[in-house]
């Protein structure tokens, strides 16, 4: 595999794969999506850089447009950034699922007031949650979390954790708080966005031990992203691919809020030659095992 192979079909066809499985992808209700938009359009303070969105539509066209890259099961990854927000996103999400067959059922929790009674009522049906400190402005080991998480960890739910420090750090992220987490909860399935980005050692650290955590790949080794977080490690290359042949790497993009191609994600991960096995457990087997 080469690096010029960008487009999603017959990179995936060459890797012998059925397809694209995503577990990074963001679809919002409208009013919802138009406010992200719009914080991307105007380098807001937690963008930190412009950012010109690449795909801009409505979720119809944009499901199609994943279809076209042979994406077969994809995400929608809501976040909740206030209180009394979260169960209007789970409810959104659930019904976004309900209409595309190819998206797992997302949900999202906050701080706030019966988080544990609305995660527990939706264990049996979430198929990965999302939080984002960044955006959230609260830490993973704020105490009215605590047993919303010990929930989670019984139920072995994936859960895709923005807590890295890019594009912008905050007081929240970063890989300690998310050690401190997993001392309490140490059987999560976290999966930490964007190979944990800029602290990429650390996270790689954590996930290496602990046999539940995971990272995604989101943005990670695209020219974009190392241009604001710098470049991968290349002395942390060889631990990354044992980490993916080991199932605890997952393809992510960030879908449809990027600003390239969809393909660029993928020439990033064959540029780091780490192997067509590597390349099919991260773009297919691992998310496929994770979520079925």
């Amino acid at each position: 595999m080469t690096e010029a192979a960008t487009d999603p079909v017959p990179f995936a066809a060459q890797l012998g794969l059925p397809g694209l499985q995503d577990l990074h992808t963001h679809f919002l209700p409208p009013r919802v999506m138009a406010k992200v938009r719009a914080q991307f359009d105007s380098a807001g303070p937690l963008i930190g850089r412009p950012w010109p969105l690449r795909y801009r539509d409505e979720d119809d066209v944009l499901v199609e447009t994943l279809r076209s890259f042979g994406v077969r099961r994809f995400t929608a990854l809501p976040y909740a950034h206030k209180p009394d927000m979260a169960e209007f996103l789970n409810g959104w999400a659930a019904d976004f699922a309900e209409r595309v067959p190819e998206a797992a059922v997302c949900g999202t929790f906050f701080p706030e007031p019966g988080v544990t009674a609305y995660v527990t009522s939706r264990t049996e049906t979430v198929e990965v949650w999302k939080v984002h400190v960044q955006v959230g402005a609260f830490t993973v080991t704020d105490p009215a979390l605590d047993d919303a998480w010990g929930v989670i960890a019984e139920a072995g739910t994936p859960v895709v954790l923005h807590a890295g420090s890019g594009p912008v750090a905050t007081e929240h992220t970063g890989p300690d708080p998310v050690a401190a987490l997993l001392a309490r909860h140490p059987r999560l399935r976290l999966v930490v966005a964007h190979a944990g980005a800029p602290e990429y050692a650390d996270f790689l650290r954590l996930a290496e031990d602990h046999e539940r955590v995971a990272l995604d790949t989101t943005m990670a080794f695209t020219p974009f992203f190392e241009e604001m977080g710098g470049a991968y490690p290349p002395e942390l290359l060889p631990r990354l691919r044992d980490l993916g042949l080991a199932g605890r790497v997952h393809l992510g993009s960030d879908f449809p809020n990027i600003p390239y191609a969809y393909g660029e994600q993928l020439a990033g991960l064959a540029a780091l030659d780490l192997g067509d096995d590597w390349l099919r457990a991260v773009c297919w087997h691992n998310t496929a095992a994770l979520l079925d």
